[in-house]
């Protein structure tokens, strides 16, 4: 009974440690026609034991045991009472059905429309091992309820550049280098390749990866340069195919740390632009002036801007204008006060409105706006 036991314990080690394990295309059975699931179990079970100091006699146990075990599993509800075509795992980890339904709708649309390699892969595979239970619940498990629909506009995974014969010789072919850095705090020498604002910024460059951001249509990568703590943002796609990881390795506190920081100048601006270095500093300390900007909004896009509750932390919307007769909003005022880094971000996301928008406050930025309108109707006239 003792050593019954622990096999038992042993198995159901071996498929919380290799979830999916007997899948056919994975491990020894890949290129081969025939496939015996029983037999990756086996090799898994053994391989586990011998890290456990656990001394197995040669062919133990035997593929009919095994045979016997999982039917063991399946009387008491450890396993279920179906085939495990796709690999054998247990229940859904640390997940509900509802919480995993959850996070497979995250994955499809990270790997589908935000074209994150990596995610593919483990959704493709996730999908193919939870085959059986989707068949169960009458392909409910894989329905995606929810959908992030911004896509990418640049290619992002190299095996499909490849496929396409669309090859970028950019960053992503290096992106496993630079997750690797961001999760134990390595600094990394990168080189830009592509700078539309500011060619200053092309060539090497020594710096700390913090994150991969993805935003609106592309991804970004958010680092800290290793000379004077500056943080920035770029877009992946403009960096050339070139990383190298440098020695020094500063560790996931700091790192979590720095992250913090530039968080904060990402949430007290618009957008991704971060400032320059001295900006930084000072905004950081509290000590950078902020500038209120007031916006009036009118029809239609009025009522469009009092639904947003939540476009930044400094928000505040007030003076509604309505028509006494209709009801009708007529005028909305919507003030954010940010720091001048934002000003251009600010503007582009204000020009798709339009004639419904008109700055108040300050004058300067007003100017801008108004000379953005001017050069529109010059190009029409001409």
């Amino acid at each position: 009974m003792e050593i019954t036991c622990e096999r038992l314990l042993l198995l159901i080690a071996t498929f919380l440690k290799y979830p999916g394990v007997g899948c056919p295309d994975s491990f020894e059975s890949r290129g081969k026609k025939h496939h015996d699931a029983i037999a990756q179990v086996q090799k898994r079970f053994r391989e586990l034991a011998h890290s456990l100091n656990i001394d197995l006699p040669p062919g133990y146990p035997a593929i009919p045991t095994l045979r016997k075990d999982l039917n063991i599993l399946r009387k008491y509800g450890i396993l279920n009472q179906r085939m495990y075509r796709w690999g054998y795992y247990l229940g859904t980890g640390v997940m509900t059905i509802e919480e995993l339904k959850v996070a497979l709708n995250a994955l499809l649309s990270q790997a589908k429309f935000q074209g994150h390699p990596q995610v593919r892969l483990i959704y493709e595979s996730l999908e193919k091992r939870l085959r059986g239970w989707d068949g169960e619940l009458k392909g409910e498990l894989f329905y995606p309820v929810r959908q992030h629909l911004n896509r990418a506009i640049v290619y992002t995974d190299p095996e499909e550049m490849i496929a396409k014969g669309k090859n970028k010789d950019n960053l992503y072919h290096q992106i496993n280098l630079v997750e690797k850095a961001i999760s134990q705090g390595q600094a990394i020498a990168i080189s830009r390749q592509s700078s539309p604002y500011n060619h200053k910024h092309l060539g090497m460059m020594e710096v700390y990866p913090l994150q991969l951001i993805y935003h609106d249509i592309a991804w970004y990568l958010l680092y800290e340069y290793c000379d004077n703590g500056h943080f920035a943002i770029g877009r992946v796609n403009r960096f050339a195919n070139y990383c190298q990881l440098l020695d020094t390795i500063r560790g996931i506190a700091i790192q979590q740390e720095k992250l913090k920081q530039a968080y904060r100048l990402i949430e007290n601006g618009w957008g991704l632009k971060l400032g320059d270095v001295e900006e930084q500093s000072l905004e950081l300390a509290g000590e950078l002036p902020l500038t209120s900007i007031k916006v009036r909004f009118y029809p239609p896009v009025a009522t469009f801007i009092l639904e947003g509750d939540r476009r930044h932390p400094s928000q505040k919307i007030s003076n509604v204008v309505k028509d006494k007769s209709t009801g009708e909003i007529l005028s909305v005022d919507y003030t954010v006060t940010l720091p001048r880094r934002s000003f251009d971000e600010f503007l582009l996301w204000l020009h798709r409105y339009m004639d419904a928008a008109q700055i108040i406050t300050p004058s300067e930025l007003a100017q801008k706006h108004l000379q953005t309108a001017q050069r529109l109707i010059q190009r029409y006239s001409n």
